[in-house]
């Protein structure tokens, strides 16, 4: 592992992930606090270590392997935290869709890659967004508190983990598009 910023924000990304289960089974309200602060600042450091490897010339390939990896382990558990506290058919299937999506596009990622199609399944500007959307709705869930005026916290970051629900479903079917388009391409090319 190249010892860098980058790599290691990347790592401290990984590694806030037990101190953010440990906030959410503290006592109230140092628990919801403090697991959605330990959430929004290791999603800023998932901006950043990009942002300071691309800026420093710092990029490589296990920065390219870890940070995904970190994302996916962050937004996993977080979901896991959510439904646990929540209860609800809605974060079960939201906690599904996410989850599920990040392994299948893990694999086919893999499967492409392993195939010499690794460009084609490039991170798009829509998974991008779909992102953005689940790290502004998860700490809103993980925070909001439980007066009246928190409803309306909860509400926001329900519709907001949504959206990130349907641009994940979008994303994950260009992804299928493109594996098709590449099954397609090498079944003609054996027939040939």
């Amino acid at each position: 592992m190249p010892l860098n910023l980058p790599n290691l924000l990347t790592a401290l990304r990984v590694l806030a992930i037990p101190l953010m289960v440990v906030f959410y089974y503290l006592p109230q309200p140092i628990s919801t606090v403090g697991a959605a602060l330990v959430f929004i600042v290791a999603s800023i450091t998932d901006w950043l270590d990009g942002w300071l490897a691309r800026k420093m010339n710092q990029t490589s390939e296990f920065g390219a392997f870890l940070d995904p990896v970190a994302d996916k382990l962050l937004v996993s558990v977080a979901l896991i935290l959510l439904l646990h506290r929540m209860d609800s058919v809605f974060i079960t299937l939201a906690a599904m869709v996410v989850i599920g999506r990040e392994i299948v596009v893990s694999a086919l990622r893999e499967w492409m890659a392993q195939a010499g199609n690794r460009a084609s399944v490039a991170v798009t500007s829509l998974a991008k967004l779909k992102t953005g959307f689940q790290m502004t709705a998860i700490p809103i869930l993980l925070w909001y508190p439980s007066e009246p005026a928190g409803e309306y916290f909860r509400l926001l970051g329900l519709i907001l983990l949504g959206i990130a629900v349907v641009l994940t479903l979008w994303s994950m079917a260009i992804y299928f598009k493109v594996f098709w388009a590449s099954l397609q391409d090498e079944a003609r090319d054996s027939e040939r």
